[in-house]
Parts: structure tokens; C-alpha cells; sequence
């Protein structure tokens, strides 16, 4: 299976080792594309949902992947420890909203759904535990706003019941969808909405990418193997 990876920031691209001593094979729109192991693209298309859609349309056309693994950090709206990892089960976007004429909050038009199921997150946690790694299974929800706690995240969590919260991962597996592109998504968790210490971790990424960095090759090289 032909894989691509997609990040968001620098930092988590980088989290992988080796990362920074790449040279772009290409840079389209402003977005450089690295081959990040034989046969494996990767690129960090940027923050929040444009940013992540523009990249996996240029993924999909240009480099033809059977699968886009995104990866990633992500906020945790339940009590995870700090760098913890998380296999995306679905993804929804929290921030749309066109109830005003009758659809429900969180429904894309053009695709007309709320839930992006990604593929096979069974077997992505199966992997990942061969590979000598625990996870979870759970729901993302994505928005253009980086979430803190308070009444929106509250307001989020009552009506999505997310275990985590991103900028990016449903715009990626809405362009999948359209591509007939499989997606996938492992998050490892950097802060906790409703801790009460969040205020002394915000900003901490640094086991979160160290613990993501360490997952993300292995488990492409091992979905590589499997036939399409």
C-alpha cells in the first residue's frame, strides 16, 4: 500500500528521526514535500483546516497515495497522561455550523455527513501494539480554533463527545473522502482541556512529539506491507 504521511507543524514532522537533515524532493503552493522513507511522501501542510485540505489535495493528485496517515498532537478532552496516543476511530468538525437552516450542527454540505469514520482503526491499534505501542481508540473533533478549556470546549464535548480535540484532521479526511483516498490518524496528546493544571502544560509538546515521532515511520513502513 502506497502511504503519505501529513502533519501539520514543522515540529512534528521533525519529531521523526532523521527529519531535519531532509532536503524537499518538491514544493508546491509554498508546501515542501519530503520523501521521508523509501516510497513514503510526507509533508507538514500547516494549522487549521485550509491549510490541512490544501496539502491533501496536493498529496492526492500529485503522489497518488492509497493512504494519508496524518499524525499529530492533539488536546485531550478526557484525563489521558501526557503523550499518549490515540487511533482515531472518526473525526467531526465542531465548528460548522448552518442550523439556521435546518441541518444539524457539525453537518458538512457538499458531502452531507458529520462523521468521517477513517479506516480501520482496529487494525492501526492492532499495529501499533506488534510494534510494542498501547493506544486508544477514539473520536476527534477538529475546528479552527485551538482549544482551551471553558464553556465552548464544554459546549464541544456535550454534543460530540470527543476524546480529542485538533485544527486539522477532518478537513484531511474530507478530501480523502472525495478522492476515494483511505485516511488514517494517530494523535498523541499534549495538554488536557479540563485539567486544572492545563495552565502549567500548555505548550508542552515536547513528550507529546517525542512519543508520536517514535510511532509514525514504524507504523507506515508496517501499513506498506499490507496489499491494497
Amino acid at each position: 500500500m502506497k502511504i503519505a504521511l501529513q502533519f501539520a507543524m514543522p515540529a512534528e514532522f521533525h519529531a521523526l528521526p532523521g527529519a531535519r537533515e531532509l532536503q524537499p524532493i518538491d514544493t508546491i503552493s509554498g508546501v515542501p514535500f519530503f520523501e521521508a522513507a523509501p516510497g513514503i511522501v510526507a509533508c507538514a501542510g500547516g494549522v487549521s483546516k485550509v491549510n490541512a485540505a490544501m496539502a491533501a489535495q496536493i498529496l492526492c493528485m500529485k503522489y497518488k497515495p492509497d493512504l494519508i496517515l496524518n499524525a499529530g498532537v492533539a488536546g485531550s478532552c478526557v484525563q489521558l497522561p501526557i503523550g499518549a496516543l490515540v487511533v482515531a476511530r472518526d473525526f467531526v468538525q465542531h465548528d460548522v455550523d448552518t442550523s439556521v437552516v435546518g441541518d444539524p450542527v457539525g453537518l458538512v454540505s457538499t458531502v452531507n455527513r458529520i462523521d468521517f469514520p477513517t479506516w480501520e482503526p482496529e487494525r492501526i491499534q492492532a499495529i501499533l501494539r506488534q510494534l510494542g505501542y498501547e493506544a486508544g481508540i477514539g473520536r476527534v473533533a477538529t475546528g479552527d480554533w485551538f482549544a482551551t478549556g471553558g464553556e465552548r470546549a464544554k459546549a464541544i464535548m456535550e454534543r460530540f463527545t470527543p476524546t480529542l480535540v485538533e485544527m486539522e484532521g477532518c478537513a484531511i479526511a474530507q478530501v480523502c473522502l472525495r478522492n476515494n483516498v483511505r485516511f488514517a490518524a494517530v494523535k498523541s496528546v499534549s495538554d488536557r482541556l479540563f485539567s486544572p493544571k492545563q495552565a502549567d502544560e500548555y505548550f508542552d509538546f515536547g513528550e507529546a512529539l517525542e512519543n508520536m515521532g517514535k510511532i509514525v515511520l514504524p507504523l507506515a513502513k508496517a501499513l506498506q506491507e499490507l496489499e491494497v
